[in-house]
């Protein structure tokens, strides 16, 4: 029964009318008197509905007599078992991204969504086991996802065994019911294993056709094949070819395909087309090496079997900004059908390792939640799984440090092409990358952990990370904190600094439910400064609000020897990673500004160029 409330941290003085006037002031109804013990108090709700109202507006908000109300599901002791329901899930998160997150703490049964009023999502979930379900609650109640905080509670599991002498009651019956569809937030779930959209490219003189009258046509392919499909008009403007992303079951990423390919095929009898058009498929970079194979065995293959002829792009036509190779198949309509399946199996394959393997990790690191950076493959218009392969070749061999660097290379790359993706970095240096200088700070009881026993630990961390690991001299005898000097490219930083902030996780130096946080200095011209902070403060207000690290250029600074001020970031990791990334990013425009002052020519007056304006 989910209509029953349970009401806790409720004040000794507080009376049936005082709860009375606060269900009646937030007009939430109830359906039975108010049952007052100590601490504590129950009350029925006409309905479900109410029953979420009362709990989303009253529970850790409204306060009597000085505390503030608990609200959540009453469940008989013997009830909570494995049923959860989780509130104030962010509205635009993806399912995989949730999936992830439950996943870490045991097998899931179920998981629906809750149809509610709120603008957050809500899900009830099930889990395999008692223990698994305790653990979730543990874990996530109260956890920050992005900025909202989760609320978990039980909600009352009819299948769960009595722990007395057994009842006659219905038992065995699975509360699964179909999840439901229309949601605030997660949209109607995908029924996919790997939510790797299928792109294609299609030339743009048939999009028209795709589309449809009155997008008539396209509307009728995403009913039949049970898809979702963006075509991106708007990508590229005066291209030849547009993007077609289409999400659904592997089954039904084909069906579109070849009704795609059907289509234009008519479309090119009926304007007098005659040229090929061969089908394009668009894939990761990071999932094509596997795709060829060794020795180009598994395309051959493909070909092969399919009867096709396959080519993909060139490595040099990458950009940044598309990390996607384009794999173009040529053959019947049914051979190009028959080889896209086979392709795209082989991507799923390696993207469906990728996840596992990131999802082990993010394991490996305690206090790291990657689900909650929302740092997953996405299906947002025009991405696809974002993990650029920026690591020079050979990479992925495992190196001596333990499991962690199994995939840290997917991990690192994982995180900066995210980055990339969300506008956070506009380049992951072309060429060779520069080398930054960070200053970690670390609690000054942990740099024996850090440096290991005769310097093992931090000598393997350096080789692991390809960077320079120093530790300064205390300042002083009570120092609290010691400083860490890490010097290295972009890729570098973010092992080393990932690598020392688990580390301080795995040797409890941080709680079991604290995230760990540290202070990064990064130093900065004096003259560049000013653009950190930004017109009163923009800059580093929207790089507060984008990084949830907090960012600090102490006024007053005395710049040091080489013109140098400090910028202090603290936060969790990923948050820390980001704010570097963005500050570094900024200070490469200006030396990009500074050195192309410097290039122009001198004015004919014989007058110097302007020397840049210190802030």
């Amino acid at each position: 029964n989910m209509n029953k409330l349970y009401i806790g941290n409720v004040s000794a003085e507080a009376s049936e009318e005082d709860l009375e006037s606060i269900f009646k002031q937030w007009k939430i109804p109830h359906s039975g008197p108010f049952l007052v013990k100590t601490g504590y108090a129950f009350v029925d709700c006409p309905d479900e509905k109410a029953a979420m109202r009362a709990i989303d507006v009253l529970s850790g908000k409204v306060e009597l007599h000085g505390k503030v109300l608990e609200v959540e599901h009453s469940v008989p002791k013997r009830q909570r078992s494995c049923k959860l329901q989780i509130r104030n899930i962010p509205p635009h998160m993806q399912w995989e991204v949730l999936d992830g997150m439950l996943a870490q703490y045991g097998a899931v049964e179920s998981c629906e969504q809750v149809n509610t009023d709120t603008e957050t999502a809500v899900v009830n979930v099930r889990y395999a086991a008692r223990d698994h379900a305790r653990l979730a609650m543990e874990k996530l109640n109260g956890s920050m996802m992005e900025n909202y905080a989760l609320k978990v509670s039980y909600i009352p599991d009819e299948t769960a065994a009595p722990e007395g002498p057994p009842s006659g009651g219905r038992r065995g019956f699975n509360a699964r019911g179909p999840p439901r569809p229309g949601s605030p937030g997660l949209g109607a779930r995908p029924k996919v294993q790997s939510d790797i959209p299928l792109r294609v490219l299609v030339p743009t003189q048939f999009v028209g056709a795709i589309i449809g009258k009155e997008g008539a046509t396209i509307r009728n392919i995403t009913k039949q094949t049970h898809s979702k499909i963006d075509i991106h008009r708007k990508e590229n403007a005066g291209a030849a070819e547009k993007p077609i992303t289409i999400h659904s079951t592997p089954d039904g990423c084909s069906n579109a395909c070849r009704t795609i390919m059907d289509i234009m095929q008519k479309e090119a009898v009926d304007t007098k087309f005659t040229e090929e058009i061969p089908l394009k498929i668009l894939a990761h970079n990071n999932f094509v090496g596997r795709l060829i194979g060794k020795e180009g065995r598994n395309l051959k293959k493909i070909e092969q079997d399919t009867g096709t002829k396959i080519t993909i792009s060139p490595l040099q036509d990458l950009t940044l900004y598309n990390p996607e190779r384009t794999i173009t198949i040529k053959g019947s309509i049914e051979a190009c059908s028959r080889a896209e399946e086979e392709v795209m199996k082989k991507i799923r394959e390696s993207y469906d390792s990728d996840m596992a393997a990131m999802n082990l990790q993010s394991n490996l690191i305690p206090g790291l939640n990657l689900n909650a950076l929302g740092l997953f493959p996405s299906g947002a218009p025009g991405m696809g799984p974002s993990m650029a392969n920026v690591s020079p070749p050979g990479a992925h061999g495992g190196c001596s440090y333990g499991p962690f660097s199994l995939h840290i290379q997917v991990f690192t790359n994982m995180f900066l092409h995210h980055a990339v993706h969300l506008g956070l970095i506009t380049s992951l240096h072309q060429g060779q990358p520069e080398s930054e200088t960070v200053h970690l700070f670390i609690p000054a009881l942990a740099v024996g952990a850090i440096i290991g026993k005769q310097g093992q630990h931090i000598k393997q961390l350096s080789h692991f990370a390809g960077a320079s690991i120093k530790i300064a001299p205390a300042e002083g005898m009570d120092a609290k904190q010691r400083m860490v000097i890490i010097v290295g490219p972009p890729e570098a930083q973010f092992k080393a600094q990932c690598r020392i902030f688990g580390k301080l996780k795995e040797e409890n130096f941080f709680g079991p439910k604290e995230e760990v946080k540290l202070e990064a200095h990064i130093k900065v011209p004096s003259f560049a400064a000013g653009r950190v902070i930004g017109k009163g403060g923009k800059t580093v207000n929207e790089l507060q609000n984008l990084t949830c690290a907090e960012v600090v250029v102490p006024r007053d600074q005395t710049p040091d020897e080489n013109d140098q001020v400090i910028v202090k970031i603290s936060g969790h990791f990923f948050a820390c990673q980001l704010a570097q990334r963005k500050i570094q990013e900024i200070l490469t425009q200006v030396r990009r500004q500074q050195h192309q002052q410097q290039q122009q020519p001198k004015s004919p007056s014989g007058g110097q160029p302007p020397t840049p304006r210190r802030k």
